[in-house]
């Protein structure tokens, strides 16, 4: 198995950034796509930003011109810069690999990160 393991949330003031970064916990044969969803209290869980393996990404509009995605290949990680920060993007944001396969054979399947909170107050 493997885990997706997420790190860089916090507290942050409206018009903060902060950068959210998530790893896979072992070595993995591929990854068809990479994203950040977040689940804020009350709503649900939505897309923010995905990235496919060729580098191609979308955001939701809400956060478009805010918000980039990257990710590393060879090291399987997926990272989510977020710039100017409004009290709406108040969240739990959770990591996802869609389409990863342990090993060339392996069937392709879906995994999540624990999630992260990102608090933005004053």
């Amino acid at each position: 198995q493997v885990q997706l393991v997420e790190s860089g949330g916090g507290l942050v003031q409206p018009g903060g950034s902060l950068r959210l970064s998530c790893a896979a916990s072992r070595s993995i044969y591929s990854i068809n796509a990479m994203g950040w969803y977040r689940q804020g209290p009350g709503k649900q869980r939505e897309l923010v930003a995905a990235i496919t393996s060729g580098g191609s990404a979308n955001y939701a509009d809400s956060v478009k011109g805010r918000f980039t995605i990257s990710r590393d290949n060879a090291k399987n990680t997926v990272s989510l810069q977020m710039n100017s920060l409004k009290p709406e993007d108040t969240a739990v944001y959770y990591c996802n690999a869609d389409g990863l396969k342990l090993s060339r054979l392996s069937v392709p399947s879906d995994y999540w990160g624990q999630g992260t909170q990102v608090t933005v107050s004053s």
